[in-house]
């Protein structure tokens, strides 16, 4: 028998692979033909514009209702009045940071860390709040380098 000439099951998958190719073709060409086709519509008529004004304001409305019950059931308050500050912090590492912190006239570093927050300095004298020429504050690095220089000069040598 040669490879080459197809066995009577071959022939007879063939054809059955062929006649349900057909048998498709022929039921989607009918489904097709007795759809009746619709005039297109615009995408902004007045009705969809008012749904989607109308869903843009239950969201809104949602926002506005979440922000409230979070500041109810957290109550969250401004800090101290005002008395209470943080003038800058400096990362340490990915989950350490030094933090300068300004309570009334005194200003205290502390060191925070994953569950811990220690203080680190209280400072005698305020670091004054050097304005750069374009009148914005200097970078908060620098101004803890700053006094770390003046700690390091004044403190006695061994």
């Amino acid at each position: 028998m040669n490879a080459a000439s197809p066995t009577p099951l071959r022939r007879a998958l063939s054809f059955a692979v062929v006649a349900l190719v057909g048998f498709v073709w022929a039921a989607t060409a009918s489904a097709a033909a007795s759809v009746p086709q619709r005039a297109p519509t615009s995408p902004l008529n007045a009705g969809r514009l008012l749904e989607m004004v109308l869903g843009l304001g239950v969201v809104l409305a949602l926002i506005v209702l979440a922000a409230w019950l979070v500041r109810r059931v957290l109550r969250l308050q401004p800090s101290m009045n005002g008395q209470m500050q943080i003038l800058g912090a400096l990362s340490l590492g990915t989950r350490e940071r030094v933090v300068l912190l300004q309570i009334g006239g005194r200003q205290l570093l502390l060191g925070v860390a994953p569950g811990r927050i220690q203080t680190l300095h209280l400072l005698d004298e305020p670091l004054p709040l050097a304005a750069q020429p374009d009148g914005k504050r200097a970078p908060f690095q620098h101004q803890v380098h700053a006094a770390l220089r003046g700690l390091r000069s004044t403190a006695p040598k061994p």
